[in-house]
């Protein structure tokens, strides 16, 4: 799956230099920016993340403390519809609803009461499945012949389908996001497409202090004041 995405990428991008090369004297969809509405669809790929805090109290019965992070990141898939308003010739209100999929490995670092290493514990997988609500504003830089810079800013609301119930943490199912990148739009024969880097970053606690109701999972819950979401996506829009 990761080498198609890729291959999809890599394609999108030689397309859209070939067809700039191949027209570069002619000036293609000319009249695209004027239309108070425009609809299409968008494909990328993700990497979840967590901003972690950890409480560094120590295990009451052994005294150990744990320390989590997230070292290694996972490429994941997003897909969506787009729907784009004209608000002036420089910002459009951008509503793109959509799904992501991807997953977070959380790993734990113990060390004894003196502060000596112990040993790092096995990763586990915290996979999400997002349904994602981005209401978005685009702001257009000057056009230049077949290309234009733009600034994209707003929130976005996402809901997690996957169970919120993981193996050692509880996590909510429900997170608000800022959200802040920029892209280049390519005007092409038939289409317009758009290349997009983006961040969002969580703005709730969605670890659950509750944990998983199982004993041996609490220090896990324990170590950890707070988790926060932070996702990078690549993005891919097709109008």
């Amino acid at each position: 799956m990761k080498k198609v995405l890729l291959t999809i990428f890599m394609l999108a991008l030689v397309a859209a230099v070939y067809a700039q090369g191949k027209n570069s004297g002619i000036a293609n969809l000319r009249s695209f920016d004027e239309r108070p509405l425009h609809f299409g669809f968008l494909i990328g790929i993700n990497t979840m993340d967590f901003r972690v805090y950890n409480s560094g109290v120590p295990d009451p019965k052994t005294g150990e403390i744990l320390y989590a992070d997230v070292l290694d990141l996972t490429p994941g898939l997003n897909i969506g519809i787009i729907s784009s308003y004209k608000l002036t010739s420089k910002l459009n209100l951008r509503f793109l609803p959509g799904i992501s999929f991807g997953q977070r490995n959380m790993t734990y670092i113990r060390y004894d009461e003196n502060g000596d290493f112990i040993g790092r514990e096995e990763s586990f997988k915290i996979k999400s499945t997002f349904l994602e609500f981005p209401l978005l504003l685009k702001y257009n830089a000057f056009r230049m012949h077949n290309s234009k810079p733009y600034l994209v800013g707003g929130i976005n609301t996402r809901y997690d389908l996957a169970k919120n119930k993981q193996d050692k943490l509880l996590l909510t199912s429900l997170d608000p996001y800022l959200e802040f990148g920029a892209g280049f739009d390519f005007y092409l024969t038939y289409f317009r497409l758009s290349v997009e880097a983006k961040a969002s970053i969580g703005l709730s606690n969605v670890l659950n202090p509750k944990g998983t109701g199982e004993e041996i999972d609490m220090e896990y819950t324990n170590a950890l004041d707070k988790l926060n979401s932070r996702i990078f996506s690549l993005t891919f829009y097709f109008e």
